[in-house]
């Protein structure tokens, strides 16, 4: 194979991976894309059993423009590959009281909601969302849209503004802190401290920066891809082979090569092949244990506490549930104490919250009629060495008593098949080190600042993308992490 700086290899195919491989197609280069899996997508896959079809991972899906904007870049129309809509209401929220919050977009017809349902007065609401915004306008062009570990990255004028406004972000007080300061409702408290659980953090420990994501689901939507959110990856894959990407499936990378502190190429389960650029979006953890093994390791950054897991049931339900929606919360009454067994105890509280996401409410085709796919989440530690047969045993027991008691059913007469994933399988099938969902731990407030670096200081012609490295977890966070890396190596 020729090697020239135009020439590129991207070390999996997570949407990271797809996404950085798009842009870097665009700007010319020519890229080859390996994946030791025989599909693309890493977390964002797609299982099916028994005519029933579950998205594997993400299910959320927010600020589709990060996704719209790599078609517009490409000179492509966006609906050609890819379509979605607005779910409204976002998620629905089942307490044991037997109420109901079904949480609206836009603004005022959430505040409208949320008055009522909690009791709150309505300037403290909307001041609460309105401080959401600007805190999601002040991180995204600084934190969240440029490399953190670039010095040109503080010299424009959305830095300057981001550290004028520093205090603004909370940083040094907790989200949980925060949000009892603002409000005296309990169930108002606990509605917004779990948006920390969207980048895999504790409320009671990270800091009241993240109240900028309430912002992108109540302010700018919850949406919908049409197929489910697997069609964002067979988007993305056939928009980057029209882009003349090449993608290497079954195909285990094993070593990145490096000569003389220069990237020369890739050696796989096949072959060594000659490249002058790797972006790896290989685990940052598992690319320096297994892909760089001469190279010395950033411990600090590696060794950091990592973000919690979750179990998945994925359940084939023979029933339909009307009161249900697209996302579902069941919320546990011991919030606080549910996050202390999580993070302190590594294992998982008796009465979970449960994240209940059912695709065929908005694809008929992903059930048989009259049926449900249930995507059953709850929060879970990283592994750490537990007995995961018996926490799942334990946890599905815990799960379908909760069920049965706030939907008032018994579930297991309906379920007619089932798959179960943990932090092993995650581990396992995608190569998250510890099975985290998100790399390092945000409890801490200088999170932003301790991810690692989307290129390597000292060694040239290599950089990595993705949820384990700058900015951090989750689709939106991902394809910014394409972004900064794409352009970084543009400006090389």
């Amino acid at each position: 194979m020729p090697s020239d700086n135009k020439n590129c290899a991207v070390i999996g195919s997570g949407i990271a991976g797809i996404a950085t491989a798009i842009r870097l197609a665009q700007k010319g280069y020519k890229v080859t894309v390996y994946e030791k899996n025989s599909s693309p997508g890493g977390k964002l896959t797609q299982i099916k059993i028994n005519g029933y079809r579950f998205d594997f991972g993400p299910s959320l899906l927010t600020l589709p423009e990060n996704i719209e904007e790599l078609f517009t870049l490409c000179g492509k129309k966006t609906t050609d590959y890819f379509k979605y809509n607005l779910v409204n209401p976002g998620h629905r929220y089942f307490y044991e009281d037997g109420k109901i919050f079904s949480a609206y977009h836009p603004t005022d017809k959430f505040i409208e909601e949320a008055q009522l349902f909690f009791n709150e007065p309505t300037l403290s609401i909307r001041k609460y969302l309105n401080d959401s915004e600007k805190k999601y306008l002040l991180t995204k062009d600084m934190f969240l849209s440029k490399s953190l570990h670039k010095f040109r990255s503080y010299l424009s004028k959305a830095s300057i503004l981001s550290f004028l406004n520093f205090r603004k972000l909370e940083s040094f007080k907790t989200l949980d802190k925060s949000h009892r300061r603002r409000f005296k409702n309990k169930k108002l408290i606990q509605y917004f401290n779990r948006f920390s659980t969207y980048n895999g953090s504790s409320p009671y420990r990270a800091p009241a920066t993240l109240g900028l994501i309430p912002h992108l689901e109540i302010g700018l939507g919850v949406y919908y891809p049409e197929g489910g959110m697997y069609s964002i990856t067979t988007a993305l894959v056939k928009l980057a082979n029209d882009m003349g990407v090449r993608f290497v499936f079954n195909q285990l990378v094993e070593e990145i090569c490096i000569t003389d502190r220069k990237v020369t190429g890739i050696k796989t389960s096949q072959g060594i092949y000659d490249y002058n650029l790797v972006i790896s979006n290989m685990d940052v953890y598992y690319t320096y244990h297994k892909l760089l093994p001469f190279i010395k390791k950033p411990d600090r950054i590696l060794n950091q506490e990592k973000s919690y897991s979750g179990i998945v049931f994925y359940w084939c339900i023979n029933k339909s549930f009307p009161e249900l929606a697209l996302h579902n919360i069941l919320w546990s009454e011991e919030y606080e104490k549910e996050f202390d067994v999580l993070v302190n105890k590594k294992l998982i509280y008796n009465d979970p919250t449960i994240y209940l996401n059912i695709t065929s409410k908005q694809t008929s085709t992903d059930a048989p009629e009259g049926c449900e796919n249930w995507f059953v989440m709850i929060n879970a530690p990283h592994d750490t060495g537990q007995d995961w047969d018996k926490l799942v045993q334990d946890v599905r027991t815990n799960v379908i008593t909760k069920i049965n008691r706030i939907l008032k059913t018994n579930i297991e007469n309906f379920i007619e098949g089932e798959e179960i994933t943990t932090p092993i399988v995650l581990q396992q099938k995608t190569l998250s080190a510890f099975g985290a969902l998100y790399g390092n731990s945000s409890n801490s407030k200088f999170a932003s600042f301790l991810r690692h670096p989307n290129f390597h200081s000292k060694i040239k012609g290599l950089y990595f993308s993705g949820g384990t490295v700058h900015p951090g977890g989750g689709i939106p966070l991902c394809l910014m992490s394409a972004k900064i890396t794409s352009e970084i190596i543009g400006a090389a």
